[in-house]
């Protein structure tokens, strides 16, 4: 079986993805709270917001701006690298544990292809 580069994985935001970009260019990502549990606990008046929102550090938002379903792992990095110049150093490490994380464990992004 042949070894896929990961620098040549080309990644799409997930369709069912709720989320919002401010004017300074942020991420926010916003889960909707509906559990059966957190819909009781609204009734009898507890606090709970009906969104949860997490926002993403001025990085992680370039990054994720960057994700079009088109643009391979390297060419993100050349443009993380044009942005951000040294700042972005290690660029490919960070940016494959940044991905590998908002794939596996968020489930923010799909991975569309192994070769670009």
């Amino acid at each position: 079986m042949e070894q896929t580069n990961p620098l040549e994985l080309v990644f799409a935001i997930n369709e069912a993805l709720d989320y919002e970009i401010d004017d300074r260019q942020i991420v926010t990502i916003r889960y909707k709270q509906d559990h059966w549990i957190q819909r009781l606990a609204r009734k009898v008046r507890f606090r709970i917001p009906e969104f949860r929102r997490i926002s993403m550090d001025g990085y992680g938002s370039f990054v994720f701006q960057c994700i079009d379903g088109k643009r391979s792992v390297r060419e993100i990095g050349e443009l993380m690298v044009e942005k951000f110049g040294e700042e972005a150093n290690p660029v490919y490490e960070r940016l494959l544990v940044f991905l590998n994380h908002i794939e596996k464990h968020e489930h923010f992004i799909l991975k569309v292809t192994d070769t670009h």
